[in-house]
């Protein structure tokens, strides 16, 4: 392993180098690749010593670009935005755009007050899903990572059932709309002590760096698949 103090990003084990990422996803269709949702998605976290600061969605845009230099990226994510914001305000942009891949990264800020309500997050997650889906565009998104454990992370831990019961949503919505998923709940990336930054709710940019890897590896894997 690795110690923290020396992982950098040309050395992290966790991570596809920029070459091979670009390998795995050379022959990507897609032309418009579109992000919705909230800090997550927008790429909020604090910098990594070794590491580019650059969310994972961008890290993604990247890898796509290099891939078809003509591909447009839009990405409607916000500081706060909750399903219903999301929903109203960022959906119709989206739409907008005509994306043919669109990650979706929200529902957290809904449930991070206690009196969270499952149901109406359920119901705007649905419909978001439901509308992207149906334009044709090819879904993608991730579930969060069990980050509880670490000892720093105590003071939060609180908020690990909600999160948890927001993963179960998210792993439903994907499965009825065929939307392509990372599974980050049991990844290796959560026992880092340097993952989480300052505010304890985002990852760092190593954190983001190791997400957008597994977006790719996860997209080569679509692409890999029969044709329907």
């Amino acid at each position: 392993m690795i110690p923290n103090d020396i992982r950098t990003e040309a050395n992290d084990p966790m991570l596809l180098s920029s070459s091979a990422a670009l390998e795995l996803l050379a022959d990507a269709p897609w032309q418009r690749y579109a992000v919705l949702g909230d800090s997550i998605a927008q790429g909020v976290g604090d910098p990594s010593p070794g590491y580019d600061t650059v969310g994972w969605a961008d890290r993604v845009a990247t890898v796509l670009t290099a891939a078809n230099p003509a591909l447009a990226y839009l990405n409607t994510g916000r500081i706060g935005a909750t399903s219903a914001q999301v929903r109203a305000d960022q959906l119709p942009q989206v739409l907008d755009f005509t994306p043919d891949l669109v990650y979706i990264s929200c529902g957290g800020n809904d449930l991070f007050a206690p009196g969270g309500n499952l149901e109406e997050l359920r119901a705007n997650l649905d419909a978001i899903f439901g509308a992207l889906a149906r334009s044709g565009a090819q879904v993608g998104t991730f579930t969060l990572a069990d980050v509880w454990e670490v000892d720093r992370m105590a003071a939060m831990r609180p908020m690990r059932e909600r999160m948890a019961a927001l993963n179960d949503i998210t792993r439903e919505l994907a499965a009825r709309y065929d939307a392509v998923l990372v599974e980050l709940w049991d990844h290796p990336l959560r026992l880092r002590p340097d993952l989480m930054s300052a505010d304890l709710i985002h990852f760092t940019m190593s954190g983001h760096a190791v997400l957008a890897t597994e977006i790719v590896r996860v997209l080569h894997g679509l692409l890999l698949e029969p044709a329907h």
